[in-house]
Parts: C-alpha cells; structure tokens; sequence
C-alpha cells in the first residue's frame, strides 16, 4: 500500500517574477511543469498540474494580485486542475472538448498508458487509483486564438497556435523577456505525436514556425529550461525522425 503524500506540491522560485511548481509525487518522467508568473497588474499560472490535489489553496499564499491562468492544452497532466479555478484559458480548438471532461482526448484513461499507478510513487489521497481519476469538466471562461495576447499589465504574452500534440496546443512568447513558455509542443525528451488526438503532419509544421523563433529562454511542459541552440536541435532533431516516439529511429 503507498503512503498518501504529506504534500503534493512543490516549488522553486526561478526570479522575483517566476515560480516553478511541480507535483512532486508524480513519475519525473510525466510531471508537467505548471509556471507562475508576476506582472504588474496580475498573475499568470500556465497549466494546473493533473487536479489531484488543490492547487488553488497552495498557491494562496504566493498571490497578491488577481489570477489569469492559461492552459497550454487540455491533456490531463496540463489541465486536470482547471476547474478549481475562473479566470481561465484555452485555445478555441479543445473549448467543447474540456466542457464536456472528454478523458479520451485528455488522454487520462488508464488503457491509454500516460494516467498509470506506476506513476504514483505516493497518492494524493486515501483509495486514490489511476481508474477512480475523473478528468473535470470545465466551463473555460476566454477562448484562445493564434495572435491574441494574455496582458499582465507591464508586459503581454502572445499566443502561438502550435497544433499536433493536441488540436489546441499553443505556446506562449513573452517577448520584454524573450523567453518562450512551450507547454508540450517542444521539450527536451520524447515528443508525443502518435497519441490519441495527435496530427503529426501538424506537428511538422508547427515545428517548422518554432525554428523561425530564436527566444533566449524556453520554459517547456516537461523537464529542464534551455536556450535557443538547444530549441533549434530539438526542432531539428524532430523533423529529421529522431525525437517522436512514432518514429522508426526511436523505436
């Protein structure tokens, strides 16, 4: 029997503006990375972890000014937490789809081999199990498009519609710190092109635009932060068959 988690979240404080929180109980290799930013006006939370535990309490005492958070897609890991919150964002392709909690293209059924027990090295609560996960639904309150921006009140971050992880993939460019927040479009480990709901035609061509960019920093969905030598080789990396678990090369 595992222990039930004490805590279940963590955090880092990256600069006077940027936390990292991380669900720390959750398999490295699937935690998503949820990012807290502080501008002059509000806060910014991009995605809200798997909704395991309550991610609004935690973050009350790192919080002064209003809330906007902004999930980069809709897949469980990203956005099983955001409905505990109401100033909330999501690219206009996966609206309906979080509206209706469709686990399927949240990928959070179990059979679908990314919401497994395995994951868990603690629960979140007593008689927690991947099967007894219910994925929320959620009314999401501003319908994201490519071009629109998130404004923190000193500064904006610009929507980029990067589709084929999920139909509303999108990343977030704040370009007074030239930083890149990519959610799952772009990381430094295996792209996921070959799940359910994934284009990888589309894929390609987001990647594409992203060899376009040159931020200074990406603050991507999983793992570490890098800067635009690596993005490059990951989009390279991509393109040439070597990075996607559909892929030939890395089978």
């Amino acid at each position: 029997m595992k222990p039930v988690a004490t805590e279940w979240f963590q955090h880092e404080r990256l600069a006077p503006d940027l936390i990292r929180i991380t669900e720390k109980h959750f398999d490295p290799i699937a935690r998503a990375n949820l990012w807290l930013l502080t501008g002059r006006d509000r806060h910014l939370l991009i995605d809200t972890g798997l909704g395991v535990s309550d991610l609004a309490r935690y973050l009350a005492p790192l919080l002064d000014k209003p809330l906007t958070v902004v999930c980069t897609h809709m897949h469980f890991d990203h956005a099983g937490g955001l409905a505990d919150f109401h100033d909330t964002c999501l690219h206009c392709q996966e609206i309906d789809l979080m509206k209706q909690g469709d686990a399927t293209a949240a990928l959070a059924l179990p059979e679908q081999g990314f919401n497994v027990d395995g994951y868990f090295d603690e629960l979140p609560y007593a008689g927690f199990s991947a099967a007894s996960y219910r994925y929320r639904p959620c009314v999401v309150q501003r319908a994201l498009n490519d071009g629109d921006t998130i404004d923190l009140g000193d500064r904006a971050l610009e929507v980029l519609h990067l589709p084929g992880h999920s139909p509303g993939s999108i990343a977030l460019y704040d370009p007074a710190q030239d930083t890149l927040y990519s959610g799952d479009v772009v990381y430094d480990g295996e792209l996921i092109d070959n799940a359910h709901g994934c284009v990888p035609d589309h894929y390609a061509a987001s990647m594409v635009r992203l060899a376009r960019l040159a931020p200074r920093l990406v603050h991507p969905g999983h793992y570490h932060s890098f800067g635009t030598e690596r993005l490059h080789s990951l989009v390279t990396d991509y393109l040439a068959g070597r990075r996607a678990s559909a892929c030939p090369a890395s089978a």
